[in-house]
């Protein structure tokens, strides 16, 4: 028999495909065979046509291109960490991408850590260091908020499929206004370095300048 790596149902050896969620069923070789003793190379794993339905309703905007970096955390069903990079992540306020995808923990984190970290260490660069970390790490924290999210829906049973959508919706998606946020903050930020550098040129302006040693009078 073969069973599912997804939802462990046992299939006949012949089997394609799972008789109950339809994930890919990997081919059996016959005993003794190269192929048998050889370790089976992990294939990335790929989401049954239903589950990415809920996915996608959870995702929201850009849900194709999350799914696809998606497939490199699991490898035949089993979770696993592997780097990707994202850009939004990184280039944006790393604690509002968290926020604008509702990662309301990691969005704490990232807001308080760089603060923190600057405030220990007085060293402004150090920000730069959780940008990096964001842009390296926010792919995979967000396959894992969405596994956990979408799981805790289906555990509560909700059969109508509008209840359905409606929890996914909530509990998904973005927050569009987050965007808005971000370019005020940056127009701040923006502004308050120009008043330092403005405020800097004028302080250079009234810096007195030392005086001329005076020349020795020569005695007569």
């Amino acid at each position: 028999m073969k069973t599912c790596p997804h939802c462990r149902q046992q299939n006949s050896e012949d089997a394609n495909f799972c008789a109950q969620c339809g994930t890919a069923l990997a081919a059996t070789s016959p005993p003794g065979s190269a192929t048998a003793d050889a370790a089976p190379e992990a294939a990335p794993y790929v989401l049954p046509a239903s589950e990415q339905d809920l996915w996608r309703q959870f995702i929201g905007p850009n849900a194709d291109r999350y799914l696809e970096q998606f497939k490199k955390f699991s490898s035949d069903g089993q979770p696993k960490f592997a780097l990707s990079w994202n850009w939004p992540a990184f280039l944006y306020i790393s604690f509002l991408w968290f926020l604008y995808r509702k990662m309301y923990l990691h969005a704490f984190v990232y807001a308080i850590g760089p603060m923190a970290s600057t405030y220990i260490t007085g060293d402004m660069t150090v920000g730069l260091v959780w940008s990096v970390m964001a842009g390296a790490t926010a792919n995979y924290l967000y396959y894992w908020h969405c596994k956990e999210e979408i799981e805790a829906i289906k555990k509560a049973g909700l059969r109508n499929p509008s209840a359905q959508e409606a929890a996914l919706r909530e509990a998904g998606g973005v927050q569009p206004y987050v965007i808005y946020v971000g370019i005020v903050l940056y127009v701040i930020a923006l502004a308050g370095v120009a008043k330092m550098i403005e405020e800097g040129q004028l302080n250079g302006d009234k810096i007195p300048t030392r005086p001329a040693k005076p020349a020795s009078s020569v005695s007569t």
